[in-house]
């Protein structure tokens, strides 16, 4: 683990990503080998936080008994300016195409991304 490095799934406000020291592919969720070339060459590095949206969603049912007072909320696809797509939480005004820019709010008993409009 590098201390330079946050990332929200570690209780730090940030988005980290992995990518391939051959091919150069990049995701988003830890692996031990690149899921496009197999190699195990991994860099792990900071994200920026900005993307756009790709696609989103409203969840009028939330998933668990402590989750629903936070019902409904928005869940969007987000494509990284890194090269990577992730799910998140959005604001409800986040349309397809919207540039966005990642916050970190509670969301149950977790501090989670939020992206919310750039600009």
């Amino acid at each position: 683990m590098n201390p330079e490095i946050l990332d929200w799934t570690e209780g730090t406000e940030g988005i980290a990503l992995q990518q391939c020291g051959d091919c150069r592919h990049a995701w988003y969720f830890r692996r031990d080998f690149c899921p496009a070339c197999g190699s195990r060459t991994l860099i792990r590095k900071q994200a920026s936080g900005l993307g756009t949206v790709h696609a989103v969603t409203l969840v009028a049912r939330a998933p668990s008994e402590a989750l629903r007072p936070y019902a409904p909320y928005a869940i969007a696809l987000v494509d990284a300016d890194e090269g990577f797509r992730l799910m998140a939480h959005v604001v409800p005004e986040a349309r397809i195409g919207d540039r966005v820019r990642a916050t970190f709010h509670a969301f149950g008993p977790a501090t989670v991304p939020l992206f919310v409009l750039e600009g």
